[in-house]
């Protein structure tokens, strides 16, 4: 469900990108606005991502092969990674450059064509929202009760938080080109258009440094939340089985490493042992069916003394 979410929500915020990225680069040719052009590269670099975003979920499904025997599925955290390399330098340099330019040589939105931006800043903002609204949906569906910052840093399927902050963006960058357009065209100063692209331009980085820092740990390989881990400890311990010590990692959104060291008595014999790590390993698939890869060392019980 969360991978055909995360889907759903990228098909809705590309064909909103790409539709917006036309009107913003005709409202640029007709008015030379900065913040127009700087909206129009944020959502060619949006589309982008979310090409990006839909080729690594392709990738990711790929069979394990003898030189990736754990699977592709963290190909899904590298092109989320990628998504903030490309929204930080094509977006938001992009942006921050282009606003010091236009501070360097300011000038007034002027021609006919002056409420051209203003109709597509308007018209983007309300495809922009029910873009943000099919993200907000989908991420429900997995959310539960966690809080948005909470689900943002905590969740495992890198696609709706990267689409969430994304469409976020778009949204407040909107706000903020429709401002600096604005008092462009009521007081005739080309330097709030400048503001308002330096404005898009710092919202743009911020938002790649969140996704890249959140991604980094994605890529270095984070544990299983504290609820699996406790429906795996209980799985385990059914059977009075103790536990050494456990260790899991996700090597995809959905796929989990579960390696734990549990004591057997030193008279059970060899097939008894085996009996339990299979039963063992059955009860913990049917309590988190995400755990593929499963590991039971036995050791035998000491006795501390």
């Amino acid at each position: 469900m969360a991978a055909q979410g995360g889907t759903k929500a990228i098909v809705a915020a590309l064909a909103a990108n790409l539709t917006i990225a036309v009107l913003k680069f005709l409202a640029f040719i007709l008015t030379a606005s900065s913040s127009m052009l700087a909206e129009a590269i944020h959502s060619v670099a949006d589309s982008g991502n979310q090409v990006l975003l839909l080729v690594g979920g392709i990738r990711s499904q790929r069979a394990a092969s003898p030189q990736h025997p754990f699977g592709y599925g963290r190909e899904r955290y590298i092109y989320a990674f990628i998504v903030s390399i490309v929204l930080f330098s094509v977006g938001g340099l992009f942006a921050l450059y282009e606003a010091w330019e236009k501070l360097q040589h300011p000038h007034a939105i002027e021609g006919m064509f002056w409420w051209v931006p203003l109709a597509v800043l308007v018209g983007a903002i309300i495809a922009e929202g029910f873009s943000f609204r099919t993200a907000i949906v989908e991420s429900n569906h997995i959310r539960g009760k966690q809080t948005w910052v909470s689900f943002v840093r905590n969740a495992k399927q890198p696609e709706l938080p990267v689409i969430l902050l994304e469409d976020l963006g778009a949204l407040l960058g909107l706000v903020f080109a429709l401002f600096g357009v604005g008092l462009t065209l009521i007081t005739g100063n080309g330097v709030w258009d400048a503001v308002g692209t330096g404005m898009i331009g710092l919202l743009l980085v911020a938002i790649a440094v969140i996704l890249a820092i959140e991604t980094k740990s994605l890529l270095l390989g984070e544990s299983a939340n504290r609820n699996d881990v406790n429906r795996i400890q209980e799985a385990i311990q059914a059977d009075g089985t103790r536990i050494i010590h456990i260790k899991t990692m996700h090597l995809g959104p959905e796929e989990l490493l579960v390696a734990a060291k549990i004591s057997v008595g030193a008279a059970e014999s060899g097939e008894e042992i085996a009996r339990a790590i299979d039963e063992a390993e059955a009860r913990i698939r049917a309590a988190v069916p995400i755990a593929r890869v499963i590991y039971l060392e036995p050791d035998i019980e000491r006795v501390q003394v």
